[in-house]
């Protein structure tokens, strides 16, 4: 049987159980019958966290739970078993808006080389205001994550990208997943209205992961190597200025020579 669900929002949750229902709320309050949410619990230890997905669950609403291995294993749990063909990742402490759903389906199923539509951020907490994310920009996505996770995409970029890259428990996985569409030639289609409300928080998940930002930029930069040499290569010949990809393309370079310099030199010392 086909399944009717278009769309699956997958919420993954760790210790956030404060904020679930509403999260919860914003996306099942519309009653689409083409969307199914999936909520992940990704290890919680709180009380009060294990508490509310015991509730969700009475209420009908489809929850996995697994040990804590982090943001990407979790999502990518969710969607392995989700059945929607449109993928919408959300964090449990975040809102969902739907008013934009329609007109985005609209561009994915109008053109089937658009294969993510983003929009606009609401903030709300200790800072409000609107985040416009703006016009696609191929150059500014290699130099540093230009979206938010939440965005529509097809399960097709998912499963070409083999699902979000677990190794990469610092965060910024979202970034190398759209890098990784990017590579494998998806259009990017760019929808002027708010998609979801993002909580800000003292200390977020960003904050604290901006000491790694340097060793996860070589880590993108090496994982996704012919993509920064083409974009390297298009500066070159179009005469333009040297930019942030460049200078990244250059620390590849420089590693990957370092590693054959040390083969080399430990080849040699068996001999």
């Amino acid at each position: 049987m086909v399944s009717q669900h278009r769309i699956s929002v997958i919420m993954p949750c760790f210790n956030h159980g404060e904020f679930l229902p509403e999260a919860v709320a914003s996306v099942v309050g519309p009653k689409r019958e083409d969307l199914e949410l999936i909520v992940v619990d990704d290890g919680s230890t709180d009380e009060g966290t294990r508490k509310r997905m015991e509730e969700m669950c009475a209420r009908g609403i489809k929850v996995i739970r697994q040990e804590n291995r982090g943001l990407s294993a979790a999502r990518n749990a969710g969607i392995a078993a989700s059945q929607g063909e449109y993928i919408f990742p959300l964090d449990a402490d975040d809102r969902m808006r739907s008013g934009w759903i329609d007109k985005a389906l609209e561009i994915l199923d109008s053109n089937p080389k658009v294969g993510v539509v983003y929009g606009d951020t609401e903030l709300f907490g200790t800072k409000t205001g609107r985040w416009r994310t703006g016009q696609f920009d191929p150059e500014q996505m290699l130099e540093r994550n230009s979206l938010t996770a939440s965005a529509l995409y097809r399960r097709s970029i998912w499963e070409q990208n083999g699902g979000y890259d677990e190794a990469m428990l610092q965060g910024y996985e979202d970034w190398d997943f759209w890098v990784g569409a990017l590579e494998r030639g998806w259009i990017f289609a760019y929808l002027p209205e708010v998609l979801f409300e993002y909580r800000k928080a003292e200390e977020s998940m960003l904050t604290r992961v901006s000491e790694f930002k340097g060793q996860v930029e070589d880590y993108v930069a090496r994982k996704h190597g012919p993509l920064y040499r083409r974009a390297w290569l298009r500066h070159v010949t179009e005469g333009m200025s040297i930019t942030r990809t460049s200078r990244r393309l250059g620390r590849l370079v420089l590693v990957r020579a370092k590693r054959k310099c040390q083969a080399l030199f430990r080849r040699e010392t068996r001999t």
